[in-house]
């Protein structure tokens, strides 16, 4: 297990697939787990709107998770090779 968070509607889960198939859980979004190597501060300002917004322009949606030492962003499987060409062009 990677994350619970709790919300009014019920729990979200980020687990591996090896995992929720051994607990049958149900899922519907099977995502690629990209993990920025720049120690991201919490307080930082910009960082995630500018990787979402270079992401959204080339139309892949992400999900991000703000580790303390690291940002996490979970995007489609089938756009992980794209998310990580984008996010490589950005950080150059």
């Amino acid at each position: 297990m990677v994350s619970v968070f709790k919300e009014t509607e019920g729990y979200t889960i980020i687990a591996d697939r090896l995992f929720a198939d051994r607990l049958n859980l149900n899922y519907n979004f099977i995502a690629a787990w990209i993990t920025l190597t720049v120690h991201s501060s919490l307080q930082a300002v910009g960082l995630t709107a500018a990787f979402s917004r270079a992401l959204a322009d080339e139309n892949i949606s992400c999900n991000v998770v703000a580790g303390y030492f690291h940002d996490h962003i979970f995007v489609d499987e089938h756009n992980a090779d794209k998310a990580l060409t984008v996010l490589k062009k950005l950080s150059a």
